[in-house]
């Protein structure tokens, strides 16, 4: 397979994680677009074109909504990690139908759209997000992702989704992440989603099963819903339990609960942390605390009240009297344990209650923070990988980053899946059935789409990314 069969459009790309993983599994990412808001210094693209600006990838620092789709090249995978956001959408009598603004989705949805549109649809997507998207929002469970699912669908996609843990896969890092795959091509249809059976496609078949392995857990069958493709109904009355597994095909979803079933060594905290660690990352004794000091006001500044479990009375400003609750975290982390998630608020000396704490002598209570270096380890970066940047940033960048081994996974089997179906198709990537223009995320419906198939039979378009 040629290096210009795998080719990347890389969407919010931070630090460079997809594209650091999919190069290591031999894709050549040839656009990105990274932009922080409001922000006029640009460090994650900075560190971003630092590692990448070489020629072979066009970095662009510009709002995505003000970015044209004929300047993104066509490519044989779009990927991006978009954040958990307000989908719903609305009726205007100016625009007709509005998702809310500055939801990047939309941004998404229109490249996929424009691609197609313009007759070189991409072929293959990979998305990540965190792992509460498949249940948002709280009042109305499952109706974000199902909008997705269903924007998706209208354009022609057949989707699997996957919670994964990174930790049940060997990962020193307990960091659990929605990931997204999409595909129109016809063959990985017929490889992934053409079992009779549904549990079969997301245990054995599906996209995520050789690389992810799992078995469905005890009792659980799953459950199936139908899309509706009018997003406003979708907004206004859909709701659905999203399992940590999945697929849709046609506008007919299929979910279910599942577990690892992963056998392979499994690394642990400590097995990234630097052997010689500054000073300046210790903690002052005076923030961690004594047991004995436990129940004084003093104690309600330290570093083992913020992590212990509390059942206490308090006040609120109101003057309204109530119980407060919560479980205790460990104190300090397990190092002989994968990590807890790191979170953007890493790298903070003075008590909290979610950053790491390393024990470096525990008779004499010295503890420390975790460093850059290991922070960026936990996600699999190499070693300094955003050194040049502001300490903060460095933990904040980590804080968003995906875990890198996870997509070199991801890579390398849609690399060796992309290679088998060539094989078979004659070199081509067969585009599944149209359903004529595509002209907006909603312009069809689950009756028009059968009726066009058995009408019109099934048309194929076919995809190259090289010049015939």
């Amino acid at each position: 397979m040629s290096d210009a069969e795998l080719t990347v459009c890389e969407l919010f790309a931070g630090v460079g994680g997809f594209h650091l993983g999919l190069s290591r599994s031999g894709w050549k990412v040839v656009w990105a677009n990274q932009w922080e808001p409001g922000k006029k210094q640009q460090w994650a693209f900075d560190c971003y074109r630092k590692h990448f600006d070489k020629g072979i990838t066009k970095c662009v620092n510009e709002d995505i909504g003000k970015v044209s789709t004929n300047d993104i090249p066509p490519v044989t995978l779009l990927v991006g990690g978009f954040p958990c956001q307000d989908y719903s959408v609305a009726t205007t009598k100016a625009n007709g139908i509005e998702g809310k603004k500055g939801v990047l989705w939309w941004h998404i949805e229109r490249i996929l759209r424009d691609k197609i549109e313009k007759g070189s649809p991409i072929p293959f997507v990979l998305l990540e997000n965190v792992d509460r998207l498949v249940k948002s929002p709280a009042k109305q469970r499952g109706r974000d992702f199902g909008i997705i699912l269903s924007c998706l669908n209208n354009l022609g996609y057949v989707v699997e989704w996957r919670v994964v843990n990174a930790s049940e896969y060997g990962y020193p890092q307990k960091r659990r992440r929605t990931f997204i795959f999409a595909t129109m091509v016809e063959g990985a249809v017929e490889r992934f989603y053409s079992s009779s059976s549904d549990v079969k496609v997301i245990t054995k078949d599906g996209f995520f099963a050789r690389e992810f392995p799992v078995a469905a857990i005890k009792g659980q069958k799953g459950s199936s819903i139908c899309l509706m493709p009018d997003l406003v109904k979708m907004t206004n009355d859909f709701s659905f339990t999203f399992e940590n597994a999945g697929f849709m095909k046609d506008g007919k979803v299929f979910s279910m609960k599942v577990g690892p079933k992963y056998k392979g060594t499994k690394l642990t905290l400590g097995s990234i942390l630097e052997d010689q660690v500054d000073d300046k990352y210790v903690i002052p004794r005076e923030w961690i605390g004594e047991e004995s000091e436990r129940g004084t006001e003093g104690f309600r500044k330290t570093w083992r009240y913020c992590k212990g479990a509390k059942n206490e009375a308090r006040v609120h400003r109101n003057g309204h009297e109530y119980r407060y609750n919560e479980g205790g975290i460990p104190f300090p982390d397990k190092l002989n344990e994968p990590s807890r998630t790191m979170l953007t608020s890493e790298g903070n000396r003075r008590p909290n209650r979610v950053g790491h704490l390393i024990p470096v002598d525990l008779e004499k209570n010295i503890y420390r923070i975790l460093t850059p270096v290991e922070a960026e380890r936990l996600n699999g970066f190499q070693d300094d990988w955003t050194n040049g940047m502001p300490e903060k940033w460095r933990y904040f960048c980590m804080g968003n980053a995906l875990v890198v081994g996870l997509v070199e996974q991801m890579g390398r089997r849609l690399k060796e899946e992309i290679s088998s179906i060539r094989s078979i198709d004659d070199g081509a990537l067969e585009i599944r059935s149209e359903r004529g223009e595509v002209k907006g995320p909603l312009d069809t419906c689950l009756e028009e789409i059968a009726a066009s198939k058995k009408s019109h039979g099934s048309k194929k378009r076919r995809f190259s990314s090289s010049k015939e």
